[in-house]
């Protein structure tokens, strides 16, 4: 099986969980990718990695002609509800269907990192761009940087170890690992930035329920119950209980603007 499509069975389990207690969370991302990218009703956009549709949402408000592609078909279908009348398609990363210089912009989100090769993915990412286009690359920073990485980490630790070399959400986030790549690919890094995107549950169950959306939980549920993947979750966030059930936790994104 491939990664496409091992990837888009897990982050398809609880969709609606990641849309509304999980991705919500990126949206400072968002918001600073869309400051500086001041797309317009000219600009094509490709969503890469599109997950529930948020930030596809946000660029569409800007005027802009966006298109979406996700492995994943129950992120698709709420990308769908919230963006009607848009495209969203069933596609791998590594091989996009569309011609070459067909896009303004790129945007992958938490996405070039679980492609089977990232390399390959930010290749075809570079390929559908026009030249002087834009190719944009949210990803966690350093796990070290966040306290989902903790909850993440206990998740994790119901599932028999990986293969090495299998992606995971801290693929690309050592010190120069995206720098590198660009430029082994000839795209000229012009914007990097270090942004904060805390979490806050006003409730366990909300707590739980955002991480039940990602396809880490989606993977352990497959080696241990559903109770004990809960009961992980909700010990795994004691240490960022602020008071009753709120709960803070910190977490660092890097934002990186590359030109082609």
């Amino acid at each position: 099986m491939s990664t496409k499509e091992i990837q888009g069975k897990l982050w398809s389990v609880a969709p609606h969980y990641w849309s509304n207690y999980f991705e919500p969370f990126f949206t400072p991302l968002y918001k600073k990718t869309l400051e500086q990218l001041q797309p317009d009703e000219d600009s094509m956009l490709l969503d890469a990695g599109c997950g529930s549709g948020l930030f596809s949402h946000m660029a569409i408000s800007t005027g802009a002609q966006v298109v979406g592609v996700d492995a994943a078909p129950g992120l698709l279908s709420v990308a769908r509800e919230r963006n009607p009348q848009h495209n969203f398609l069933e596609e791998d990363l590594e091989s996009l269907p569309f011609s070459s210089g067909t896009f303004d912009i790129v945007a992958g989100f938490n996405s070039f990192q679980y492609a089977g090769n990232f390399t390959n993915a930010l290749s075809e990412a570079k390929r559908v761009l026009k030249t002087g286009g834009r190719l944009v690359i949210g990803i966690w920073d350093k796990p070290e940087y966040s306290d989902a990485t903790t909850i993440l980490k206990e998740i994790n630790s119901l599932v028999p170890p990986p293969p090495p070399g299998t992606p995971g959400p801290f693929a690309l986030s050592e010190d120069g690992k995206i720098e590198s790549i660009c430029t082994a690919l000839k795209l000229k890094v012009i914007y990097k930035i270090r942004i904060a995107c805390p979490f806050l549950y006003h409730t366990t169950d909300e707590g739980i329920k955002s991480f039940l959306g990602t396809g880490p939980a989606a993977a352990a549920m497959k080696h241990a119950s559903e109770l004990k993947v809960h009961q992980t979750i909700a010990e795994a966030l004691q240490p960022y209980r602020l008071t009753e059930d709120m709960y803070h936790l910190q977490n660092s994104f890097l934002l990186f603007i590359a030109e082609k």
